[in-house]
């Protein structure tokens, strides 16, 4: 390719590769599982292949040779290698390790690390199997230009063989598919065969074993198949029923394969068109396996919206609570009534009000400070902090419960510890607001001031004592069981009297507002701890599918 298009088309390549490799899928949503493997096989074979491929285009071709438990696989690569480079036998499975053969020659292109730049090379296979590593061996059997990767069993017992196995597919330019005459028709054959025409691979079908009395009735029925699948073109090759030493095949059986793989490496076109056509087939693919991701990160963030819609409903739901609490006089019951009534009918609540008078009487008035004014301020406190936490507590079940409703991964998340009450610091915080709160009534009583003049010029008031009365008429004392009752509209009747209705009014809704917004900021902060459970659980941002979308078509344009 020319410079130019080659950067743009590295760039876009290196984009796309970024954008996967940040994503997370915290939510165990249906398909999750599918979307974080795909992430990963999506992942090696950008890193592993297509990435070095285009910028080693010279490279050897890399022929990955993938087959069912006892196909022959590494029967064939020791055949055509001409040396025993890959464990044969009964036992099952036999390759746990990848094992990737090539000429002497070839061997400083995959020892480097520049070509399956992720992957570790050994010397011998590991004890356990592995997708991160491969055995590095060479033979002056094989022809330069061209390297054989024995994959293990597609249907191995072993199910990490499973995933090394199409990973190893994923970093290959050529895949050679061996089956037998008894096992052709399996499953996992065919699944790797509809695999391989999805991603539009290079394939080349080897038939083993097949008994030279059947042969003609094996074929034509293995050929019937394929062309039912779409694979009738599939180039294929026979290999009969026969006797394996050291690990090999006589020389007869495997003459047809070894000078297919002779002619590719000499042929630099052949060869070449084989590389175009699996690498573009990787990246047509991309086509549809990156939108998969793409939905399943759209799934994950609506999922997490419905979750914080969840917690918002619920803190919203006690704030409308506490709303109708603080309205229709059901605070003002218990305590808070004791000390109400100790206080209005003691008297004291004459001192909140005296004539404008020089001397002693406003002086004593003012240095009484009564005791049941404090209690009284003391237990609306109190009240109002009870009814706070109580409204959270069942916020905090009502989120739980409504999280564990929505099976799977909103159930997980919910029984997260501490989730189902309240914060340890909510009532301590809660004091400190309830507290503030009084004191802003009484700086709103004090800059109001009194809009009736005439009142205010014969008659003075206690500030303090005066928020306190206001508060009971605020918090519903007239809308109580116990208004009707003796000196019932009293709060209504002398608020109005001294203040007038319209700073009555004026008041009362900025007060009712201000206790409203510092309510809605601890259940703010409440809320927070159901955040940080959502973002603890690896959900991706809103804008990370749209960015793997904008990194597909990218690379769609440098293409």
């Amino acid at each position: 390719m020319p410079e130019p298009v080659s950067r743009a088309f590295s760039s876009a390549l290196a984009e796309l590769r970024e954008s996967i490799i940040g994503l997370h899928f915290g939510l165990d949503l249906p398909g999750a599982v599918e979307a974080r493997k795909l992430q990963a096989e999506i992942l090696s074979q950008l890193g592993n292949y297509v990435i070095p491929r285009v910028h080693m285009s010279t490279a050897p071709a890399i022929i990955a040779v993938a087959g069912s438990t006892g196909a022959g696989k590494s029967t064939i690569v020791n055949s055509l290698a001409g040396a025993k480079i890959s464990a044969t036998g009964v036992r099952r499975p036999t390759t746990g390790t990848p094992v990737l053969a090539c000429h002497p020659g070839d061997r400083e292109w995959f020892a480097k690390g520049n070509v399956l730049s992720g992957l570790t090379r050994v010397t011998t296979p590991g004890i356990t199997p592995g997708m991160s590593s491969f055995v590095l061996s060479s033979s002056p059997g094989l022809p330069e230009g061209v390297a054989l990767l024995d994959t293990p069993d597609i249907d191995s017992v072993v199910e990490e063989h499973h995933e090394i196995a199409h990973r190893m597919l994923d970093v290959a330019d050529l895949w050679v598919f061996v089956t037998t005459a008894a096992r052709y028709a399996d499953a996992p054959s065919w699944q790797l065969l509809k695999l391989a025409k999805e991603r539009g691979a290079r394939l080349v079908i080897v038939l083993a074993r097949v008994p030279l009395k059947a042969r003609e009735v094996v074929l034509k029925h293995f050929a019937r198949m394929l062309d039912d699948y779409g694979l009738g073109e599939v180039e294929r090759f026979i290999v009969h029923e026969t006797t394996v030493s050291d690990g090999r095949l006589p020389d007869e059986e495997i003459r047809e394969l070894r000078m297919w793989l002779a002619e590719l490496s000499v042929d630099d076109e052949r060869r070449m068109r084989a590389v175009r056509t699996t690498l573009d087939g990787a990246l047509n693919s991309f086509r549809v396996r990156i939108p998969a991701l793409a939905r399943q990160l759209e799934a994950q963030v609506a999922f997490r919206a419905e979750l914080r819609t969840d917690v918002d409903a619920a803190y919203m739901a006690a704030l409308a609570e506490i709303d109708e609490t603080t309205r229709n006089g059901s605070l003002l019951r218990g305590e808070v009534l004791a000390r109400w009534q100790d206080f209005a009918g003691s008297g004291d609540i004459k001192h909140t009000l005296h004539l404008r008078r020089p001397g002693r009487f406003a002086g004593r008035a003012r240095q009484e400070a009564p005791m049941r004014l404090s209690a009284l301020k003391t237990a609306l406190r109190a009240g109002l902090e009870s009814i706070i936490i109580a409204a959270a507590q069942r916020a905090a079940e009502d989120v739980v419960n409504r999280w564990r409703n929505r099976a799977g991964a909103g159930d997980r998340l919910a029984s997260t510890p501490g989730l189902g009450r309240p914060s340890e610091e909510l009532v301590r915080r809660t004091g400190q607001a309830v507290s503030a709160w009084q004191d802003h009534l009484v700086e709103l009583v004090r800059t109001e001031g009194v809009t009736k003049r005439s009142i205010a010029r014969v008659l003075s008031f206690d500030v303090d004592s005066l928020a306190v009365v206001f508060a009971v008429g605020l918090l519903g004392y007239e809308a109580s069981e116990t208004a009707s009752g003796t000196g019932g509209s009293l709060p209504e009747r002398l608020l109005r009297g001294l203040l007038g209705a319209e700073s009555l009014r004026s008041i009362g809704g900025k007060a009712r507002s201000d206790l409203r917004a510092r309510i809605g900021m601890l259940f703010d902060e409440e809320t927070m701890r159901y955040v940080h459970v959502l973002d603890s659980a690896g959900i991706p941002d809103e804008s990370a599918a749209t960015r793997l979308y904008q990194a597909t078509y990218n690379l769609e344009v440098a293409r």
